[in-house]
């Protein structure tokens, strides 16, 4: 069969590329063709994207001077690591031709037996703050629908986006998603949705470190993080010196050089695999830092998000029974517990099987 997969492959975040990498892979190994639906929305491109998000930004976006400070601060590293993360992907994925607007798909669409809504947040908003039916498959007519680990990002939601969600939905032959709660919210909706793993998580440590850089900077504390949080610098740098080693701290994002650490910018995917292979402890608030922690058998501290996506990482950490890795008053010297991974090992080497199994069925019947 052939599968086309929509996804959010174009981010510049580590996690969605390797999502998009590892459901390809997985597609393939089950003895399937595969193709990444190549959508990048112009407001999304790295070329357009602080610019998108400046229009969100009232404090920046009311008056022109105020305007050309953030464009000149942000926009420089923004198409620095847009165009690495470009790279990473043309070498990485396997892509369609390029399409920018939701009208230029369903005007050429791909041509596949399956198509696939693939995982990370793909029915959450887009950059501007809106929904994006492509990512329903509107695209693709009649034909065959399912949604391996799709995710909506957060829990709550009006009325009217409920609906919105319920009506593109049933379009679907099969979903599976990667969270419980998006489970109870399609069930609550009349449809039947299956859990499934995050597909970077179909792939054990041995996939994983043939893709991984053999980082050599000795014993070291890294910081992986996504959203700002002051507490998770501060406990950072005060476990790195309580244990007496460097702290290091890897982003896409140049202005977390103000951050705590050792600044290692815009690292390759095989560095970045690297460094969380090789790190003494991670301490992240990043669902797919957490999830290549527990994929390489890495000790981590989770500090969840200060938002409503943390929903995600939860999930995770409940299904491989790590919730107590979540940093917390009443989890005091939480860096220094062993993690009993030959338990979670055996864990998800169930629940790879398991969600394999369901991807399989989901793409022949």
């Amino acid at each position: 069969m052939k599968v086309s997969i929509i996804t959010r492959h174009a981010i510049t975040n580590y996690g969605s590329l390797l999502q998009a990498y590892a459901t390809q892979t997985a597609i393939e190994e089950l003895g399937h063709e595969c193709e990444i639906v190549d959508y990048i929305r112009r407001d999304e491109s790295y070329k357009e994207h602080e610019k998108t998000l400046l229009r969100r930004k009232i404090q920046w976006n009311n008056n022109p001077l105020k305007r050309f400070a953030y464009l000149a601060l942000r926009q420089p590293e923004s198409i620095f690591a847009g165009r690495r993360f470009e790279k990473e992907r043309m070498k990485y994925l396997k892509l369609s031709q390029k399409f920018e607007t939701r009208e230029s798909i369903s005007a050429n669409c791909p041509k596949a037996d399956v198509y696939m809504t693939g995982s990370d947040q793909v029915w959450g908003p887009t950059e501007d703050g809106t929904y994006d039916s492509n990512y329903f498959l509107s695209f693709a007519g009649e034909s065959k629908k399912i949604a391996y680990a799709a995710s909506f990002g957060h829990t709550d939601m009006n009325e009217e986006l409920y609906q919105y969600f319920k009506k593109l939905l049933a379009s679907y032959a099969c979903i599976a998603v990667r969270e419980k709660s998006a489970v109870d919210i399609i069930n609550d909706m009349g449809y039947q949705a299956s859990q499934v793993l995050d597909p970077t998580l179909l792939f054990d440590r041995h996939f994983w470190s043939k893709r991984a850089s053999d980082i050599k900077k000795g014993k070291y504390i890294l910081v992986y993080q996504i959203h700002n949080d002051p507490q998770l610098s501060d406990y950072a740098e005060k476990v790195a010196k309580k244990k007496g080693l460097p702290l290091i701290r890897i982003s896409a994002s140049f202005h977390q050089i103000t951050r705590s650490g050792k600044f290692i910018w815009c690292p390759s995917i095989a560095d970045f695999l690297g460094y969380i292979k090789n790190a003494e402890l991670l301490i992240t608030d990043s669902f797919h830092g957490t999830a290549f922690a527990i994929n390489f058998n890495t000790p981590f501290v989770e500090v969840l998000p200060n938002n409503n996506t943390g929903t995600r990482n939860v999930s995770i950490l409940s299904l491989t029974g790590l919730s107590d890795r979540i940093l917390c008053s009443d989890n005091i010297g939480i860096e220094d517990k062993k993690i009993d991974f030959e338990k979670v090992n055996n864990i998800l080497e169930v629940e790879r099987e398991k969600s394999k199994n369901i991807l399989q069925k989901m793409i022949v019947e």
